[in-house]
Parts: structure tokens; C-alpha cells; sequence
């Protein structure tokens, strides 16, 4: 074999590892017949079922609960109780006494006073205890409700992200079907050129070593395409994943689908995690002062009303009595200072925070911005080198035909069209998901409401 020949086949042994790159998935699944999904039907039941999305709105509801435990500073707290006694105590007995309303002159002889003996005593008793003006519970309320609204901000974000990531799953399917439409070109040409190839050497005019080239380049098409296969299984997967539904399904879709995105738009400070970040500063802030204002007097209402009885389940004397508590704590162990300065420090943090998420926002921009224009000058390119590969396939196979081009130059020039098949497909792909990302870096805190 001359050096040139060597070089021919060295040329198709990288190009063909090209191709077993790009199919490049190992797990092989069973054929079933694919199921149609769309990519409204991909986002739809995704919105719905997604684990994620339903883990975060855990948290939203996990917030909401803790922002109804606020209610409590305007709403009564009422207990009831039931007690029963017995003692010997002179001051007790005699009290018990005056609650059950059966004082007589005799309880008053001195000896009965001194030495009683055992009493019974059986009290309903109703305490209510009314909030009135708690200035710091006010606070821890307000905080409760930005929190709240922290929590909402982050589950449309998920959201956002989910969508974002379905939309990267169904074009990697669309690309996988691409890559083995490729193959399968690629394979049916091979096979071609093989029937040929073989029938040349059957007439004399070409070696065996033509012959097992090609067989050799047939033989690894055909691997590629049961890995291209597997690649649309693994693709299929991670959309049922996505969507919260098991694994196995084979979908199939509509190639022609594209993501669209105006890139006129900026990012937005509308948007949902900016928003979040928002909320929870707020809320910090609202933990701040309510931290200030545990030192404020609190003013709080008050009231009982009983049954004292002698007899078990009677109630034959009752009474009430009915207050208003003003209370000032003076100190509290330092508790408010340090309180207040943990929270003032909280509350910097994710304002530094939100103005570093911002600026790697506006970041993002620019460069996706860039990559859309990058991809479209070379996605034009590739579709320009796909048909001068095709045509440089076409005349080779032409002069094949004739005896007048090797085998392995067809071979060559198939692969090639092969390679930039798959560039392309590529480039389709990276155009698509760069939009997608656009749209997700762009998102008003609007989407997915």
C-alpha cells in the first residue's frame, strides 16, 4: 500500500471517529414504537408534574404557614380548664370558700379558721388573653409576608428553569434524530459503494483489500447507528424525567421545531430570582426592626371567667375579671442589639448578593448575545460546506462509476458529507439552546404565573 493510500485511510478512520463521537451514547435500549410529544406538551405537562417544581413549592407553602402563624397578633388565645382540689390549708379553705359564695358567721370561729380540715374544691376556669398594640410582632409579620413573597419569586423561577431545561431536552432529541438520519444516509451510501465494490472484484478490477475496506466502513456505520438509536433512547429519558413521568417512553417530535427569541430584549429587573432576593432582603429588614421594637411597651387585654362548686361537674358560683396589661421591657440580655445587628448584616449580604446576580445577568447577555450572532455566521458557513461536500460526494461517486476514483476516495468524500451533516446539525442545535438561554436569562418575573 503506497503512502498516499495510507493517508486515505488514516483520513477515514478519523472522520469515522468523528461520527461514533457525535452518536456517542453506549446504553442500548429495546425498540418500542415512539409516542408523539410536542414542545408545548413537553412544557405543559412539566409545569405540572415536575419534581422540582413541586419540591420548591413545598417551600412556598412551608412559607404561607409560617406567614398564618402571624395572625395570632390580632385573634384572641382562649384556654379552658378543669381542676380539682382537695387541701386543708386555712387561707386556701377559706378562699375556696369565698369562690363558692357559702361563706357563713360560723366559718368565722377562730378554731374552724386555724384547723379547717380537708376541702373540696371544683373550678371551670375560661381565660382569654387579647393582643392589643405589639409593635415588634407587627414586624415579624411583615417579615413573614415578604418571606412569603420570597418563596412565591422562587418557584416562578424554578419554573423558568424547568422550561428552559425541556426545551434543552427536546433538542438534544431533535439532535439525536438528526445525528442518526446522518448515519443512516451515511450507511445506505456505504452500502452502495460496498455492492459495488464487490462487484468489481468479482469482474478483476480491484483488489480484496478495497473490499474489506468498505466492509469495514459498513460495519462501523452500523454501530453508529445502534449507538444513534441508544442516543434518542437517553434523550427520551431525561424528558420523562423532566416531565415527572418514568423512564422507557421513546418519543417522537417534530424536527422542524425551533426557539425563536428577540434580542432586543434586556435583562430585566423584574425578574424572578432578582425578585426573590428582593423579597428577602425586605423581609431581614423587617426582622431588623422588629428587633428594635421588642424594647417598646406592649399593651395587652385580658379576662377570666369561673365556676367554683364543691360537687364534681357543678357550677354553682361563678365570677369574672377583666384587665389591660401595659408591660416595658427594659433589658433583655442584649438580645434586641445583637439581634438587630445579625439581622442589619443579613440584609447587606443579599443586597450584595442581588447586585452580584445582576451583573453576572447583564454578563450573560452580552455574551449570549454574541454566540446568536457567532452561530448564525457559522451556521450559514456549514450549510455552504454540507453542499460542497455533497457535490464533491456526487462527483466522486460519478468517476467511481467509471473506474476512474479508488474506493477508498469515495469513502472518503461520504464520510466527509457525513462530518459536516453532523456540524451542521450541531450548529442547528447550539442556535436553538442559545435562544432558549436567551429567553431565560431575559424572563420579566411574568412566565409560568
Amino acid at each position: 500500500m503506497n503512502g498516499t493510500m495510507k493517508e486515505k485511510m488514516k483520513t477515514i478512520r478519523l472522520l469515522t471517529a468523528a461520527l461514533f463521537l457525535a452518536a456517542g451514547f453506549s446504553t442500548v435500549y429495546a425498540q418500542t414504537q415512539p409516542t408523539y410529544l410536542s414542545l408545548n406538551e413537553a412544557l405543559e405537562k412539566a409545569l405540572k408534574q415536575n419534581k422540582q417544581i413541586q419540591i420548591t413549592s413545598q417551600d412556598e407553602k412551608i412559607a404561607h404557614s409560617e406567614f398564618g402563624k402571624s395572625n395570632a397578633i390580632f385573634l384572641p388565645q382562649v384556654n379552658v380548664s378543669y381542676s380539682a382540689m382537695v387541701t386543708n390549708d386555712p387561707l386556701n379553705v377559706f378562699g375556696f370558700r369565698l369562690k363558692q359564695q357559702s361563706v357563713t358567721a360560723e366559718d368565722f370561729n377562730p378554731a374552724l379558721l386555724n384547723s379547717p380540715g380537708a376541702f373540696e374544691n371544683f373550678n371551670t376556669n375560661i381565660e382569654v388573653q387579647m393582643p392589643l398594640i405589639n409593635l415588634d410582632l407587627i414586624y415579624k409579620r411583615k417579615a413573614a409576608a415578604a418571606q412569603m413573597e420570597s418563596a412565591r419569586y422562587g418557584t416562578l423561577r424554578m419554573k423558568e428553569y424547568i422550561v428552559f431545561e425541556v426545551k434543552k431536552a427536546y433538542l438534544q432529541l431533535q439532535l439525536a434524530y438528526r445525528e442518526k438520519k446522518v448515519v443512516e444516509e451515511a450507511l445506505a451510501t456505504s452500502k452502495e459503494v460496498f455492492a459495488s465494490v464487490e462487484r468489481f472484484y468479482a469482474q478483476g478490477l480491484i483488489r480484496k483489500s478495497d473490499v474489506l475496506n468498505a466492509k469495514v466502513h459498513v460495519s462501523g456505520l452500523e454501530t453508529n447507528l445502534e449507538k444513534a438509536g441508544s442516543g434518542i433512547s437517553n434523550a427520551s429519558d431525561y424528558l420523562s424525567l423532566l416531565m415527572g413521568r418514568p423512564v422507557g417512553t421513546i418519543y417522537r417530535l417534530d424536527e422542524s421545531t425551533s426557539i425563536l427569541t428577540d434580542k432586543n430584549n434586556s435583562v430585566s429587573p423584574l425578574r424572578a430570582d432578582f425578585q426573590a432576593l428582593e423579597k428577602a432582603a425586605k423581609s431581614v429588614g423587617m426582622m431588623k426592626k422588629s428587633y428594635g421594637f421588642s424594647l417598646v411597651p406592649r399593651l395587652n387585654a385580658f379576662g377570666s371567667y369561673q365556676w367554683n362548686d364543691k360537687k364534681f361537674a357543678s357550677f354553682g358560683s361563678d365570677s369574672y375579671m377583666l384587665g389591660v396589661s401595659l408591660s416595658w421591657t427594659i433589658f433583655n440580655g442584649n438580645q434586641s442589639k445583637y439581634g438587630t445587628r445579625s439581622a442589619k448584616l443579613q440584609e447587606m449580604k443579599l443586597q450584595e448578593q442581588l447586585a452580584d446576580q445582576k451583573m453576572k445577568a447583564e454578563l450573560e447577555y452580552t455574551k449570549t448575545s454574541r454566540d446568536l450572532d457567532d452561530i448564525a455566521f457559522e451556521l450559514q458557513k456549514q450549510n455552504d460546506m454540507v453542499e460542497q461536500a455533497a457535490e464533491a460526494l456526487r462527483i466522486v461517486k460519478d468517476r467511481f462509476s467509471q473506474g476512474l476514483e479508488k474506493t477508498t476516495d469515495v469513502l472518503v468524500a461520504q464520510t466527509q458529507l457525513s462530518a459536516q451533516q453532523l456540524n451542521y446539525a450541531r450548529d442547528l442545535y447550539k442556535q436553538n439552546l442559545t435562544a432558549a438561554y436567551m429567553e431565560f436569562i431575559t424572563s420579566n418575573g411574568t412566565n409560568n404565573q
